[in-house]
């Protein structure tokens, strides 16, 4: 770790946040002659490179500028007076909590940059795109990096028009309607969640979300509390996706392009169980004490329902997508994500925040590689992956083959990689939740969720027989053209190297991210107090 001022860290996280505007307002003006390039559209897909790459240095450099030894402090404060009639304030900072998911979004933007300047996305001027994936950038990480409600609020629906135009333009089959559904879905989730806030906001005389969760609910009665769990926990439920308000991923991520897919399951839907955690669980203990059974329960149907989604998608004949198919896994997981929060323990909250990284690393690589697939073979539907004439990766392109195994076996939680830490405390909170939650019910939840893990495993390894195995017809065969296969491309390895590096790296030492969160979980749930 490196020595730096407060006042470096201070500018470092204000440009984190502000320098993907500057440079999508930049990216929207005619090149300078000497930066062209072969084109102005190689020109505006080289800057999304440079902005995003800068932004994650910083995030890097903030990084190791964090005073690891206090990781429940918030660092790198700024607090400006904005709208002094609401007490509205400029309130930036980062802890342990929200340091992970700042890297993340840096570390993803950049790589989908870097992806789309070698593979653009088919569809209009990539000025537009550059822009658009810039503002989503900007919108994700204030979220993570803003302390005030109202703030938190104008961040959280930045990123909903970036990505509405991202598959309405660049998207593929359906994705006017899966736009729509998208808009719709979370701009409504998002007008209860806003009631909510303004509901706590104004009952406590305060929007500043570090004076609300030290006085963690005790400016505020019960009947409040559970009223703003309810309608903030809507507006979240809706983006994390919780079962049943899931069903605009699955269209969103067929439809999208493939670095939208990327960005919306790798950070976006972290933006929803942030909310629980940061908002949700220090500002309105007893409303989420009572809606915790609930939350649980949904939690643990989603994991079921998102795992036979699957594998009615894997069977053969079903004639499923594989987006789709790896867009239900999401919901599965974040049902996993929803336990440990339900379980409002140290270890169950440690478990999700954990389970989110875990889950933005992997399902982030799982897109990329079946945005690969498809561009090669040209459709991602498993029956036809799966044909005498599929893709059979191991024996034709090996190297994706058996980054697809990879991906998929940290997905189902593999001993060793990223996803098996997340799940496994999130389920070890839930075995023993905290105290007021009714024991037996959460044990019950706990046993469901590990039906959930051999079902994950069950269609993941479907998937991986399905399209890595199979038959690879020799020249000459009378079947009919077998189309080219390339295997992994220069900028593809590079692109999908750090997320293969990262999940290695935190299954094996899972105590760097643990060490981050764990002290400020610790004072999070006991109200502000270390």
């Amino acid at each position: 770790m490196i020595d730096i001022s407060t006042s470096v860290m201070r500018v470092l996280l204000a440009f984190i946040v502000v320098a993907p505007l500057a440079g999508a307002a930049a990216a929207l003006l005619p090149a300078p002659p000497g930066l062209r390039g072969k084109s102005p559209d190689q020109a505006v897909l080289r800057h999304g490179v440079s902005v995003t790459g800068a932004v994650l240095i910083a995030a890097i450099v903030l990084a190791l500028g964090f005073d690891h030894d206090q990781p429940s402090r918030t660092q790198a404060t700024t607090d400006i007076s904005w709208i002094a009639a609401l007490d509205v304030r400029i309130h930036l900072g980062v802890d342990g909590i929200s340091l992970p998911l700042l890297v993340l979004t840096a570390l993803l933007t950049f790589l989908c940059a870097l992806y789309s300047y070698f593979k653009p996305p088919a569809g209009p001027s990539p000025k537009a795109f550059v822009a658009l994936l810039l503002v989503l950038e900007s919108g994700t990480l204030a979220t993570f990096a803003v302390l005030d409600l109202l703030l938190f609020f104008l961040a959280f629906e930045m990123v909903l028009i970036p990505m509405y135009f991202l598959i309405a333009r660049w998207g593929g089959e359906e994705r006017q309607a899966a736009a729509w559904k998208f808009i719709l879905y979370t701009l409504l989730g998002s007008v209860v969640m806003l009631l909510g806030l303004l509901l706590v906001g104004l009952h406590a005389g305060t929007f500043d979300m570090v004076a609300l969760a030290t006085d963690n609910g005790r400016g505020l009665s019960t009947s409040v509390q559970v009223t703003a769990v309810l309608a903030i926990g809507i507006g979240l439920a809706v983006k994390t996706p919780m079962w049943p308000l899931h069903s605009w991923l699955p269209d969103a991520h067929t439809a999208a392009p493939t670095v939208g897919s990327v960005l919306l399951a790798g950070v976006m839907l972290k933006m929803g169980t942030y909310g629980f955690v940061r908002i949700i669980l220090p500002v309105a203990p007893d409303g989420m004490r009572t809606f915790a059974p609930y939350l649980a329960a949904f939690a643990v149907a989603g994991i079921i329902y998102g795992s036979l989604a699957c594998l009615a998608l894997a069977r053969q004949g079903a004639g499923g997508d594989l987006k789709r198919l790896i867009a239900y896994s999401s919901v599965g997981h974040m049902g996993f994500v929803l336990l440990g929060i339900a379980s409002m323990t140290p270890t169950g909250v440690n478990g999700a925040l954990f389970a989110n990284v875990a889950h933005g690393l992997i399902t982030g690589l799982l897109f990329f590689l079946v945005g690969a697939l498809k561009d090669r073979y040209g459709t991602a539907d498993l029956d036809t992956l799966a044909g005498v004439t599929g893709a059979a990766l191991y024996g034709r392109a090996p190297r994706l083959g058996g980054l697809l195994a990879f991906a998929a076996v940290a997905s189902l939680g593999l001993p060793g990689l990223a996803g098996f830490w997340g799940e496994m405390l999130a389920m070890f909170g839930a075995f023993d939740p905290a105290d007021g939650l009714s024991r037996p019910a959460f044990v019950t939840f706990t046993a469901i969720a590990c039906f959930g893990t051999l079902l994950t495993a069950a269609y993941l390894l479907i998937v991986v027989r399905r399209v890595c195995m199979g038959v690879v017809r020799q020249p000459g065969e009378d079947s009919g053209p077998t189309p080219e296969l390339a295997d992994v491309h220069g900028y593809e390895l590079a692109a999908w190297t750090p997320l293969v590096a990262l999940t290695v790296l935190a299954g094996l030492w899972p105590a760097v991210l643990l060490g981050l969160t764990d002290p400020a979980v610790q004072k999070l749930l006991a109200g502000g107090k270390s």
